[in-house]
């Protein structure tokens, strides 16, 4: 992730982050909303084979969900401090199976000051059941 100014950061810019990375790419997420005043970022991800727990479920694994959290935060904090920031920490509490064929995750940027930001985020599956919910820091400088 490029340096950008904070009011550049765009549903588009940060759509262009995550194409530009092969893991976040190969996951296929995708930036469906951005709302830079309330911190927010909305993306999707769908289950595809090599996401499943198994092969008999149309769930996601855990992992794959871990990574959708942490994605999702460090986009919601990067539109905050103006540009891609790096992981300090986070933990995810998996609330129930998440099944179907797509995720939706919503991060809310709750503070980024000169070292920390840390964002919430809730996950849900095709149902609109919370399925997970995660909670991330990230450093508050671009990096």
């Amino acid at each position: 992730m490029s340096q950008t100014e904070t009011t550049s950061i765009t549903r588009e810019v940060l759509q262009q982050w995550a194409d530009d990375s092969p893991f976040i790419s190969f996951c296929q997420m995708k930036v469906v909303a951005v709302d830079a005043d309330a911190g927010t970022v909305d993306m999707t991800m769908p289950l595809q084979p090599a996401l499943a727990r198994d092969s008999e479920h149309r769930q996601f694994h855990g992992g794959p969900i871990a990574s959708f959290i942490d994605t999702v935060g460090d986009f919601a904090v990067a539109m905050k401090a103006g540009g891609g920031v790096p992981t300090i920490n986070f933990r995810v509490d998996y609330l129930r199976p998440a099944s179907g064929s797509m995720l939706r995750a919503r991060a809310t940027a709750r503070r980024v000051g000169r070292t920390v930001g840390v964002a919430d985020v809730d996950v849900y599956d095709e149902q609109d059941r919370l399925v997970a919910i995660g909670r991330g820091c990230y450093s508050g400088q671009p990096g």
